[in-house]
Order: structure tokens, then C-alpha cells, then sequence
């Protein structure tokens, strides 16, 4: 075997490696993704009745009130932005399109007069940010995909802390959120939300028999305090559900994508070591010829 068809040959045995690992991280992804839906779907229907019992109560009492319903809270000029990013690599675009989201939205704020605040989860946004002397206020790294209820309390907790706090250094004026919404096994798509202060229905023009008066105990202030806390941590829940469902499906397009450039790459090295094992065949038969040529030509014969 010459030089050239062992490299080769050394080339194909590394692809066909790569293939494996990239075929066996896309096929865990796929056994994965149904998993991390069956949890947006069980959490999704919580968040948005909570969302709207809130809408209700806000809008159809005159009484009711909370820091978060607030639309003017300016205070300290500091917007938070919690971005969920992906705690590994090989996820394709996925982590990428949520920077990028994020960024746009921290320029967005910037040029209101705004200080955007970061709040990352995730290694990916983590080291994005600590890389370019921007490290983020809060970070939530490494995660386990099994503990994104408990992590999603905790960041509920904090944010909701800092939403509150009346040291100007510490408090936020509004809050958002960033993070890829899982539409299908095919579509996500990376949004920007804000959360804080909450957008309500106008009651104006609205049928008063959908919405009945409603009576509370001990008041709608006290329901509304027990509600909105509550009505954070699911949103943030809820978002870190669809994150991880989105990670999921963007692996196993990566690791498909990946499997196949590995499966181009052997196809390729293997046309290129059959045409160098060829040449070495043809340029022993011209050796063997030519020898053959030069003894008779001597008049030698072997003995």
C-alpha cells in the first residue's frame, strides 16, 4: 500500500468514527424530542390559564393592584433580559438565533435609553457573553434537562426580587424574555417577549356575560399577590420547556446534516484511494513492461 492511499485510507476510517458518534447523538435527539413536547404540553395549558384567571381579575374589578401591572414603572432605566440558550454544543443554529435575538433586543432598548440587564441560561450564552467582557448579571449553568421545574422556580424567585426591589441599582423597570418557541418537530423559532409589566385585555367593547363580576376573599390585591408570582415562574417554566424541546429537534437536524457530510466525506476518500490503489497497479505494469522491454532488447533472457 503507498503513502498516499494510506492517508487515505486513514482518512475514511476517521469519517466513518465521526459518522458514528454523529448518527447516535441524532437518534438520542429523536428519542428525546416527543419526551421534551409531552412537557410543553402539560405546562403550557397551566401558564395560560393562570394568565388568563389574571386578565380577569385585573380587568374586571376597579380595586385591583400590583407592581407588575404597572405600565409605568420607571425607576432605575434597567431592563432585564433572561436569555435560555443551550447548555452543549452540536445544536446547530440554536443557540446562535437566541443571542442574536437577544442582542437585537438589548440595541433595541439602548437606543430607548434603557440599560439592558442579562440574565443567561445556559453555557452557550454564558461564555458568548463572558468572551466579549460583557459578562451577564446572573447565569443558570451547566442544567438538567430533569430539573427545569426547580430551575424555573429559581429564576422566578430572582427576577421576581429584582422586579420588586427598591435599591436603584438592583431593580428592574420592565423584564423580558428570549428564548426558542417549539412550533413543531420541524419549525422553532427564537422570540422576544416581555413579561414585565403585563399586557392585559381592555375591557372596553367586551360582552360583560363572558366576564362576571367576581367576588374575592379576602380582596383581588391579595389574589393578585398570590397569582402573579406564581403566573411568572410558569411562564418561565413553560419557556424553558419549549427551549429544551427546540434544543432537541435543532441536534437532530445538525447531527442528520452532520451524519451525511461524514457519509459524502467517506464516499469521497474512497473514490480517491481506489484511483491512487489504480495508479499504483498501472505504474507496476509500466515498471514490469519496461523491464521486460529492456531485457529483450539486450538480448538477455531469465534464468
Amino acid at each position: 500500500m503507498g503513502a498516499q492511499q494510506r492517508i487515505y485510507k486513514q482518512r475514511i476510517g476517521s469519517a466513518q468514527g465521526m459518522k458514528k458518534i454523529f448518527k447516535a447523538k441524532e437518534m438520542v435527539a429523536a428519542s428525546r424530542i416527543s419526551k421534551a413536547h409531552a412537557r410543553v404540553l402539560a405546562t403550557t395549558p397551566y401558564a395560560d390559564a393562570i394568565t388568563q384567571a389574571i386578565g380577569s381579575v385585573a380587568t374586571h374589578t376597579q380595586d385591583a393592584e400590583h407592581p407588575f401591572l404597572l405600565q409605568d414603572r420607571a425607576q432605575s432605566g434597567r431592563a432585564g433580559i433572561l436569555l435560555i440558550t443551550a447548555d452543549r454544543g452540536m445544536t446547530g443554529s440554536y443557540s446562535h438565533n437566541a443571542i442574536r435575538t437577544a442582542e437585537e433586543l438589548a440595541n433595541t432598548l439602548r437606543e430607548e435609553g434603557k440599560t439592558p440587564v442579562l440574565y443567561v441560561v445556559g453555557r452557550k450564552g454564558e461564555t458568548y457573553f463572558s468572551f466579549r467582557n460583557r459578562p451577564p448579571h446572573q447565569s443558570w449553568a451547566p442544567y438538567h434537562e430533569t430539573q427545569l421545574g426547580s430551575l424555573g422556580q429559581e429564576i422566578g424567585h430572582r427576577l421576581s426580587a429584582d422586579l420588586l426591589s427598591e435599591d436603584p441599582d438592583v431593580h428592574l423597570d420592565e423584564l423580558y424574555l428570549v428564548g426558542t418557541r417549539f412550533l413543531s418537530r420541524f419549525r422553532q423559532e427564537a422570540r422576544a417577549s416581555r413579561l414585565v409589566p403585563m399586557e392585559l385585555m381592555d375591557a372596553e367593547g367586551v360582552d360583560t356575560t363572558a366576564f362576571p363580576l367576581y367576588e374575592f376573599t379576602p380582596d383581588p390585591a391579595a389574589v393578585l399577590e398570590e397569582l402573579i408570582p406564581r403566573y411568572v415562574e410558569s411562564r418561565i417554566v413553560n419557556l424553558l420547556m419549549q427551549s429544551m424541546a427546540s434544543e432537541h429537534a435543532a441536534t437532530q437536524r445538525a447531527m442528520k446534516t452532520a451524519t451525511d457530510n461524514a457519509q459524502t466525506q467517506i464516499e469521497k476518500f474512497t473514490r480517491l484511494a481506489n484511483a491512487a490503489r489504480q495508479a499504483e497497479i498501472t505504474q507496476e505494469i509500466s515498471e514490469i513492461v519496461g523491464g521486460a522491454g529492456a531485457l529483450s532488447g539486450s538480448g538477455r533472457t531469465e534464468r
